[in-house]
């Protein structure tokens, strides 16, 4: 998507380039006349070019929709995509009648500066539109590229060892931190598995907490589970060091289980400082175990990944 220029930048823009024509008219009538149609030509096609710039958002895949909609809230995107629409349906309208007033007026002068002034008040109108379009831009361009290889999402309390994780086991380096919410968005990595690739999204901490209560970085996390996933790592931390009791996360952990219909994998990270019975231990401290929890992710894995063919055996708690 092309950045979207303020108010002034498209002004400035389309006064450069109507001067320009205007110069190319000995009389100054007609010259006159050629800046105005010339003017509002150039403001209308900028302004069209930005909405064109723009994805038919109801034709993107569920994720990244449902990630437009989680950081920008779709009903404000549309409804400034319509300001800019209303905007340069109103400036050529404009433009056309005061062509017409300039050709039949004694003072062109007089038209032309009154077209510069209805002009200008009309983009001015939607520069809170342009410069949050131009912020929306800059946050989806930068979205991951969440391709169709067999995916793994790796979900828990924050700071419970998500990104360790995901670097020591993929191309992905997140940035690793002691403090909690280190993840601010998803990110992806991949690990080569033969001739065939795997996938890993790491997302941002999920409290355990009632939904409406939850942050726009919790729900980018569920959004991914939700959309993307072909197996989940949940990843437990049995010695508090996360800050979080264990209690809590389990309870997390038993609404994942509600949400998801594809395979599970539990393990608890941390074993260097505690380990929980009854779960796939690991430490992404000294690395002891990594190794025995991707191949219980990957025993989930189909054997044909075409088209995300992913098979459906009952969710699996190791």
């Amino acid at each position: 998507m092309p950045t979207v220029p303020t108010a002034d930048e498209i002004l400035d823009r389309s006064f450069r380039r109507a001067a320009k024509k205007m110069k190319e008219k000995t009389n100054k009538d007609r010259a006159n006349e050629e800046f105005v149609r010339a003017v509002s030509a150039a403001v209308h096609d900028r302004l069209v070019s930005i909405i064109r710039g723009f994805p038919e958002f109801d034709q993107l895949p569920r994720f990244y929709l449902e990630m437009a909609d989680i950081l920008f809230g779709m009903d404000r995107i549309k409804q400034s995509l319509g300001a800019v629409g209303w905007a340069a349906k109103h400036t050529k309208m404009v433009g056309n009648q005061l062509a017409v007033q300039s050709r039949k007026s004694d003072d062109t002068t007089m038209v032309r500066k009154r077209t510069v002034a209805r002009l200008a008040s009309m983009v001015h109108q939607i520069d809170k539109d342009l410069r949050f379009l131009n912020e929306v831009r800059n946050v989806l361009r930068t979205l991951p590229h969440v391709d169709e290889a067999y995916t793994i999402v790796i979900a828990g309390y924050p700071n419970v060892g998500k990104s360790s994780f995901i670097r020591q086991v993929s191309s992905a380096a997140p940035e690793v931190a002691s403090y909690p919410f280190t993840t601010k968005g998803i990110i992806v990595g991949h690990r080569a598995i033969g001739r065939e690739r795997i996938q890993f999204v790491d997302t941002p901490g999920i409290l355990d907490r009632p939904a409406e209560q939850r942050n726009a970085i919790e729900r980018q996390a569920l959004s991914a589970m939700m959309n993307v996933a072909d197996t989940i790592l949940f990843i437990l931390d049995p010695s508090g060091h996360c800050g979080y009791p264990m209690e809590v996360q389990l309870n997390l952990l038993d609404e994942v289980k509600e949400m998801i219909e594809v395979p599970l994998v539990v393990a608890a990270n941390k074993s260097d400082l505690m380990i929980a019975d009854g779960y796939l231990s690991m430490s992404t401290e000294n690395g002891k175990g990594i190794l025995d929890v991707l191949a219980a992710i990957l025993s989930n894995k189909p054997v044909v990944t075409k088209n995300r063919q992913s098979p459906t055996p009952e969710q699996t708690q190791v």
